[in-house]
């Protein structure tokens, strides 16, 4: 595998890019267990926005002040997908248990849904959820998981008798990089970020839909505009995406766990190929699409991701954070901000609620955490009209 180390020069805001040997005794990870605040990154391992050279800096203040949460529910088990009802309250997602839970502020969280078949383990579970954008309509709730033998995709309603239905299915699964997350694009097109399951050279086969995100009509069908002809596929070459987010003009963005070099957020382009396994990070090559941000895994481990405000929202496992990257009108990006740092610990998921507020899940009790009292959290971060002061 060749890959790429990527240094700032902080004075010029200039990038270096040197060409390093792989590690001979690199093996598949998974989602890594939190660093914490103890253990500190080498001075020259930072966050890496790699198209500083096109931010025009106008990605202004988000409007939240992240000193501040609500906690809406408490005492949950592994949270992993989150999405809302048209009424504001959010669904969420327990990855061991099957469980959908209702929840919203000011009352119980209450279990309204289980999926039956769902077989956990490792990383492997109920993972993403996705309500419906016609849903005052349609009543449709999505949700991405793994059976016994499978990854699948279904949807439900929730209070019917009826089993889900079977949307896509015979996607391989495993313990490791199942991937996971699910969320309806601005086209009103189902997205599925799809990982590896641990058998790398799948992310460059295009007959596999492992390694990839995937674009889906709502009924399950391939979408007319899809990339390749009859498939699933919208981009392929990853290893194991779990956040997917559109800033408001439509662009997507998609964050990415790296083996033990890079973790990535990627711009993602109809049929782009993003280079795993033969490329961990920049690979400079005209084959591959270049991510547009990289951290050191002890920094990231990077989950759920939410755009508002001229902001893209990384939840970070291991790193224990939540990263907010700036993103000009052109698309490009600024510094990454470490925001939560070691405050709630594992971070899986970040949401945009229908009133503006920021949702974050934590992940304490996903078998790589130190859960503590009352975990794991959901927080809610409202919008306020004044800057916290710093």
């Amino acid at each position: 595998m060749r890959r790429r180390t990527v240094a700032v020069v902080a004075a010029g805001l200039a990038i270096v890019l040197a060409v390093t040997d792989a590690h001979a005794g690199d093996r598949p990870t998974g989602e890594r267990p939190a660093g914490g605040p103890d253990r500190p990154v080498p001075a020259d391992a930072r966050p890496v926005a790699l198209d500083l050279h096109g931010f025009d800096g106008r990605a202004g203040w988000s409007g939240y002040d992240l000193t501040r949460p609500h906690v809406v529910a408490t005492g949950l088990e592994a949270p992993w997908g989150l999405d809302f009802l048209p009424d504001g309250s959010a669904l969420v997602a327990q990855r061991d248990s099957g469980t959908i839970l209702r929840v919203r502020p000011g009352r119980p969280a209450r279990q309204v849904a289980r999926i039956a078949d769902v077989a956990a383990g490792g990383e492997a579970g109920l993972l993403g959820l996705a309500v419906s954008p016609r849903y005052r309509r349609d009543r449709w709730v999505y949700a991405a998981y793994t059976t016994a033998a499978d990854i699948r995709i279904v949807r439900f309603r929730l209070g019917s008798s009826r089993p889900p239905q079977v949307l896509v299915s015979g996607i391989a699964r495993s313990a490791v990089h199942d991937g996971g997350r699910i969320a309806f694009g601005p086209d009103g097109m189902l997205y599925a970020g799809i990982g590896d399951a641990g058998v790398a050279a799948r992310a460059q086969d295009l007959t596999s839909r492992n390694g990839k995100i995937l674009r889906i009509r709502p009924d399950g069908g391939v979408p007319a505009g899809n990339p390749f002809p009859g498939s699933l596929v919208y981009s392929y070459g990853h290893r194991n995406v779990q956040g997917l987010a559109w800033d408001r003009h439509g662009r997507l963005f998609a964050t990415e766990f790296g083996q033990n070099t890079w973790d990535e957020v990627n711009r993602i382009v109809p049929g782009g190929n993003y280079g795993w396994p033969l490329v961990e990070g920049v690979a400079g090559d005209p084959r591959f699409r270049d991510p547009v941000v990289v951290w050191p895994p002890a920094q990231a481990s990077p989950s759920g991701a939410a755009f508002t405000r001229g902001t893209l929202y990384v939840a970070a496992l291991r790193g224990a954070r939540l990263w907010a990257v700036p993103v000009d009108n052109a698309g490009h990006v600024g510094v990454p901000v470490a925001e939560l740092a070691g405050t709630w610990g594992r971070l899986r998921t970040v949401e945009v609620a229908p009133d503006g507020a920021l949702w974050v899940a934590t992940s304490n009790r996903d078998g790589r955490g130190t859960p503590a009292a009352g975990d794991d959290r959901i927080l809610r971060f409202p919008l306020t009209h004044r800057r916290p002061t710093i």
